[in-house]
């Protein structure tokens, strides 16, 4: 199956990647857009990822501080994605309505408030409820950026251009996690624990760069008067013809794409790579302070993963654009991440443990390039809002689950790898149901 999955991925010959072709004019053109938003939309992507998983050096004081058990722990973790999943669908609907610029201004204000706040909490309810609060505020950003790209970049370039704004969690954790090891660092400081000023200055710069999203941000090429006539014009044909030949094959409403099964098969299968990626993300800060290490070197051993999954999400993105081909990609990349996070539960020597995790939190990571390329393929308009939107609400209720179950059975057993080991199996198998049901749906199309 392995093999073929690869074979798959390196074919280019499915009816889902058709050919278009690539003049000069229009990869110029995609150079001066990527230039202009990635760059800032990466900075608020990597403030927003930080805000999300802080909680996971937060807890190396944190928990004792509070009484927190490894349960309360996950529970409270997994919150924040209860009202994420809530608020998602009607976000990405208001940012459809009113603009990206001013809705993801608005997203950013509100998350950097409460952000700062979860600073001052006091015990486990005011830690649930702030968890819960920061869901609500930050859903509808993920969402609303990969539908923004839409409306900007055409389906040929999406696979690189989504593998190049998710650098930003790599990024992240290259940046955030020696970070976050050194605020904890600060205990003492105006009468503050290291994780509250963890929280305080990890949460700035939410509130410092909204001001400026109304003025990087437009909301159609259309607006864009920093792109010269010609080139303006010649984007905004190129992605109505997009969209007319979408539309030609079916065109959906917004409630026909919320109740679309491969819609929902999109989100099972994205479930199964955030219960992945959630069981690395909020466990391995104390998985590798195990090992005996102080708060600051757990801050800079973390950063590793980051840095492999940095290089390995960029290459797959733009090798899945180069060979036209999205099921495949995404399949292998997941099943790769699953095998990797099994091995490094299995695995005695510290050193091939963390290697092992590497490889899963890139392949894991890499997932999401070419993923994310497809409800674009078949979705337009608020369609593609709300079936992206609903894609993302309903994959992240695996970060729901996860923290919660990892630490529960964590508290039942003494160790994490029972339950990541599942997390694991969980991934692999829908990976490879991801691969089987994706060829059958290239076939018919």
């Amino acid at each position: 199956m392995v093999s073929k999955i690869a074979e798959s991925a390196g074919s280019g010959s499915q009816a889902h990647s058709e050919s278009r072709e690539v003049t000069s004019t229009d990869l110029r053109i995609v150079r001066r857009v990527a230039f202009r938003f990635l760059p800032f939309l990466m900075i608020c992507y990597m403030v927003a990822w930080l805000n999300r998983v802080n909680l996971s050096f937060a807890a190396l004081q944190m928990n004792k501080d509070l009484g927190l058990t490894e349960t309360a722990y996950g529970l409270g973790a997994g919150l924040f994605f209860v009202t994420y999943c809530l608020c998602e669908v009607p976000s990405n609907l208001f940012l459809h309505r009113f603009g990206a610029s001013r809705w993801i201004a608005r997203i950013m204000l509100t998350w950097g408030v409460l952000a700062v706040a979860t600073a001052f909490i006091r015990g486990p309810i005011s830690f649930y409820v702030m968890r819960l609060l920061l869901g609500a505020a930050e859903a509808g950003f993920y969402p609303g950026v990969l539908y923004f790209f839409t409306l900007w970049f055409p389906e040929a370039y999406r696979g690189r251009i989504i593998g190049i704004f998710l650098a930003s969690i790599p990024l992240t954790g290259i940046v955030g996690a020696p970070l976050s090891g050194w605020l904890l660092t600060l205990g003492g400081l105006a009468g503050l624990r290291g994780w509250q000023w963890l929280y305080i200055v990890e949460g700035l710069p939410a509130l410092l760069l909204a001001p400026f999203v109304m003025l990087v941000i437009q909301d159609s090429p259309q607006k864009a008067k920093w792109l010269p006539d010609a080139e303006r014009v010649r984007l905004s044909l190129v992605l109505q013809a997009e969209k007319r030949r979408v539309e030609t094959a079916r065109a959906y409403t917004i409630w026909q794409a919320l109740g679309n099964p491969w819609v929902l098969f999109l989100a099972v299968t994205y479930f199964s790579n955030v219960c992945m990626m959630n069981g690395i993300t909020f466990f391995l800060p104390q998985i590798v302070k195990s090992l005996g290490f102080s708060n600051l070197q757990t801050g800079m051993i973390v950063a590793g993963p980051s840095i492999v999954a940095l290089f390995t999400l960029i290459w797959w993105g733009r090798r899945s654009d180069a060979r036209k081909e999205r099921y495949g990609h995404a399949a292998l990349a997941n099943l790769i991440g699953g095998v990797a996070l099994l091995l490094s539960m299995l695995l005695q020597d510290p050193v091939a443990r963390i290697a092992a995790v590497s490889v899963s939190y890139a392949f894991t990571l890499a997932f999401t390039a070419p993923f994310w390329a497809i409800p674009g393929s078949f979705l337009t308009g608020a369609s593609a809002a709300g079936g992206i939107a609903a894609i993302s609400a309903l994959g992240v209720l695996g970060g729901v689950v996860t923290p919660w179950a990892i630490g529960r059975i964590h508290d039942l057993t003494g160790n994490f790898r029972i339950g990541l080991s599942l997390d694991a199996c969980l991934g692999m198998i829908f990976s490879v149901a991801f691969y089987m049901l994706g060829r059958r749906r290239v076939v018919s199309i």
